[in-house]
């Protein structure tokens, strides 16, 4: 195994966390790319794990946590790690270490451009980003919202912690409509399929029911909300992981449309 930064040779698969052979994936349209270019500029950096063939079987993506979702300063934040576990594709690479050798990487890399500790999310639940996994490996919880995580690994002794920037204020519902409000960051590709499906839905209907996007890229326009990555129906946040599917989401509109 070796780890790398991420060149253009690897570009593409990054774009789609790996799974390009996934037709969902497609769907997700070009957000993060767009997303990338801007954010590269700011610091943001990732490093894929590749196996003895030079197959990429896992990425940990991280950049400075001024420009994440938790307040800090002189921190770096771990947006995800993400080593492929399905079968279709390039194949399963979990339970091999390359997750725990990207995060090492990163915290190495951090501490190289002066950072004074590494910050990351984790879910309490047993999936995905588990807050577990990141504890095993030195991190303490300094803040929860839901079952969003907060966790950190100070460097120095001067570090201070970080904390989640909450949300500020819900999309408001307009009389006579339907309100469909679109929190789109760019970074995931999974919740950038949230977003195209969310468009798609909202188009399937007449007038009454209206579409709003709010590109939460713009540092401004997150710092309003304290919304990164959702999806809100008549002020009513959707569950978007994994994300609804296009069928559920006119379910949840014409059901609106219907108390109208």
């Amino acid at each position: 195994m070796r780890i790398v930064d991420l060149t253009d040779e690897h570009l593409d698969p990054y774009m789609v966390c790996l799974e390009d052979w996934s037709d969902e994936m497609k769907e997700a349209g070009d957000h993060k790319r767009c997303w990338y270019e801007h954010a590269k500029e700011q610091g943001f950096r990732v490093k894929l794990a590749l196996d003895d063939e030079g197959t990429a079987g896992g990425m940990i993506q991280y950049g400075p946590i001024e420009s994440s979702t938790a307040e800090g300063q002189d921190l770096y934040f771990v947006y995800c790690v993400w080593v492929h576990g399905h079968k279709q594709g390039r194949g399963d690479f979990q339970k091999r270490g390359m997750g725990k050798a990207l995060l090492q990487a990163a915290e190495e890399d951090a501490r190289e451009l002066g950072a004074k500790g590494m910050a990351a999310w984790g879910l309490s639940l047993p999936v995905w980003m588990k807050a577990s996994w990141f504890r095993k490996r030195g991190y303490r919880k300094v803040d929860k919202q839901g079952v969003q995580v907060l966790l950190w690994k100070p460097f120095a002794d001067d570090a201070a912690a970080p904390k989640w920037i909450g949300q500020q204020k819900t999309p408001e519902r307009v009389p006579g409509r339907v309100t469909v409000a679109s929190f789109k960051n760019g970074w995931c590709p999974a919740q950038n399929l949230v977003y195209e499906r969310a468009k798609r839905a909202a188009a399937a209907f007449d007038e009454r029911v209206v579409f709003e996007v709010f590109d939460t890229s713009d540092r401004a326009t997150f710092l309003e909300w304290g919304i990164w990555d959702s999806l809100f129906i008549d002020g009513k946040e959707v569950r978007t992981g994994p994300p609804p599917s296009y069928e559920k989401l006119t379910g949840l509109i014409e059901k609106r449309l219907k108390k109208l």
